[in-house]
């Protein structure tokens, strides 16, 4: 009998020290998940800035003449389309603009 309670308390002791341990183990994960979290939050950060400047219309406009050659559409290459819903509700009276760039090969032998 003596034995047992023994046992128990031995077994108690190492379910305690192994809670512990346990807890702590825990607890370091949940610093490095915190600082990871930190880490990556300054990169989302840093690339949204970087979305950004590499979106911004004066540089999309600069690139697309320099890199690909592109140019503004000279008049009569737009065209304007006037749209309306199929079924427009009775509040919605404004007809929607549409406009359609075409694209025609320019000569330039002329």
């Amino acid at each position: 009998m003596r034995l047992l309670a023994i046992c128990v308390g031995l077994c108690l002791v190492f379910l305690f020290v192994w809670e512990r341990v346990d807890m702590v183990r825990v607890g370091y994960q949940v610093e490095r998940l915190k600082q990871e979290k930190t880490v990556l939050e300054r990169e989302r950060d840093q690339l949204r800035i970087k979305v950004s400047a590499l979106s911004a219309p004066d540089r999309v406009a600069k690139v697309a003449a320099e890199r690909l050659g592109m140019t503004p559409p000279q008049r009569g290459q737009v065209i304007v389309v006037q749209a309306g819903p199929l079924m427009a509700p009775p509040m919605q009276s404004a007809p929607v603009e549409l406009r359609v760039a075409k694209h025609e090969p320019v000569d330039v032998r002329r």
